[in-house]
């Protein structure tokens, strides 16, 4: 079992191997549209690649993911059919969001040997996400 503060520690070294192993500006927090970010999560026991639309009020929340539910049959072909939208996705904080994401289970960050199975499968996967979002931005924003 790890402390507080080694749990800590272990999190800034995965972070700092996956930015050097894959040194690029990644979309993420820049999408210019206000409450929607390309998110990369390491949770317990799975990680995720994910739109996050986290706006306060609902009815921005509903809207933006109408508009990925519309595109869902693209988001199979281009991401992943294994793509997951979720309107009411619950965070850690308690925080509701719509989530839209691919996730990879039955890893741990502990486990430095699954760190680069984890690199790849965010380094493909945010990809693809950031190269459908950037396409379908227009149509997402209007």
């Amino acid at each position: 079992m790890y402390s507080r503060e080694e749990a800590k520690l272990v999190r800034q070294q995965f972070w700092t191997m996956f930015g050097k192993r894959y040194d690029r500006k990644w979309l993420l927090y820049n999408t210019k549209i206000k409450d929607v970010v390309l998110k990369f999560s390491f949770e317990d026991r799975r990680a995720l690649v994910s739109i996050d639309i986290e706006h306060d009020e609902a009815f921005y929340r509903e809207y933006y993911f109408e508009k990925l539910v519309t595109l869902r049959s693209i988001l199979k072909e281009e991401v992943s059919p294994d793509i997951i939208l979720d309107a009411d996705y619950v965070l850690e904080s308690g925080k509701q969001i719509s989530r839209v994401y691919v996730m990879l289970e039955d890893v741990k960050i502990q486990k430095k040997t699954q760190w680069p199975k984890v690199y790849e499968f965010f380094y493909t996967y945010m990809d693809k996400l950031e190269l459908f979002f950037w396409e379908y931005k227009d149509f997402i924003e209007s």
